[in-house]
């Protein structure tokens, strides 16, 4: 009787999140126009959906890859046929269960966990995956606004900066500019003055903060090379797929705009609400795509294209994972 109750509460709130997805996905869809929407779909050009799903599908490979790199920095090495599939696993889990990315994370760090890494570690590997992608995107974005600002690679962009007005061009390339290199220097960064951070304060090395002493004493600056040039490959590789999903329905924007709407694009289809950012992604096309000119039942129809690339992948899931090996000296650090 005690675990039913306590199943309960977290049943009930799965299903809450369900109808509040399910809800905000209508209401974007009646905004936007349905049929509209259906008939912009409809219209769709083969060659540009399959090589958004092409792109998509290697945007997953590359974050595998990058996983595994994370995992290996943590002291845990696995076989990268493992890792791709793991990950595929956690893409058709992302499809099918509430809480956004949630579902499929949880998927992955289990994954690691019965492979041999220990829960903290394992669940740590996911959570900074999560935030090297998004530091990636974020670092993407930056330098795509800083370098359209003397071109047309950003569109609407140019058009919003020059008519605030208090602001010129060169001053958000510069800002631009700053903020991507801070992003790339910060981790590294604080990962180079741990050691010394350690020796002023004993709290650093308590044993729920191993996990970062394995990350500051072992080759620092190559992973954090390798993280942030995969998470770059990741977030051009995404931004490559909503590129031909907007090429799919007649909407030739500029690869360098989308690289900027991405940002908010791709950060609120993480939010656990619904499943798989449906809902949440499809409202934030809607406001990062006007300024380019989009109206919005174009917006989500690229939106919702983006959206059914993880569904149609989905089928790598069933991709049987190699047996299990032994992990190499060291954990491949």
């Amino acid at each position: 009787m005690r675990v039913q109750a306590a199943a309960s509460p977290d049943r009930g709130q799965r299903l809450r999140r369900a109808a509040v997805a399910l809800g905000l996905l209508a209401a974007v869809v009646a905004w936007a126009d349905p049929a509209r929407i259906g008939s912009v779909l409809l219209q769709a050009d083969p060659g540009w959906l399959l090589a958004g799903l092409l792109c998509s599908a290697l945007a997953n490979a590359a974050s595998a890859w990058r996983w595994r790199d994370l995992a290996a920095w943590l002291g845990h090495a696995v076989p990268l046929r493992w890792a791709v599939a793991t990950y595929f696993r956690g893409v058709a889990a992302n499809v099918v269960l509430p809480g956004a990315v949630v579902g499929g994370d949880v998927l992955r760090a289990w994954g690691l966990h019965r492979h041999g890494m220990p829960v903290l570690e394992a669940g740590v590997s996911v959570v900074l995956d999560r935030l090297s992608g998004l530091w990636g995107l974020l670092i993407l974005g930056a330098l795509a606004l800083g370098a359209g600002m003397w071109g047309a690679a950003v569109g609407g962009w140019r058009s919003i900066v020059d008519g605030l007005g208090w602001v010129s061009a060169g001053t958000v390339t510069a800002l631009a500019v700053l903020a991507a290199a801070a992003m790339v220097a910060l981790p590294c960064g604080a990962l180079y003055a741990t050691p010394w951070l350690e020796r002023q304060w004993a709290a650093l090395r308590r044993p729920a903060l191993r996990w970062w002493h394995h990350l500051a004493h072992h080759n620092p600056g190559r992973h954090c090379f390798l993280q942030i040039g995969g998470s770059l490959l990741v977030q051009a590789a995404s931004v490559t797929t909503l590129y031909c999903a907007a090429q799919a329905i007649g909407a030739p924007l500029p690869w360098g705009s989308l690289a900027v709407a991405a940002v908010p694009i791709f950060v609120f289809a993480t939010l656990p609400v619904g499943f798989g950012g449906w809902g949440t992604r499809e409202a934030a096309a809607m406001v990062a795509l006007g300024p380019l000119g989009l109206d919005t039942a174009a917006a989500v129809a690229v939106s919702v294209l983006y959206g059914l690339y993880p569904v149609a992948q989905s089928v790598f899931a069933l991709v049987p994972t190699a047996a299990r090996q032994p992990d190499a000296p060291g954990g491949g650090a």
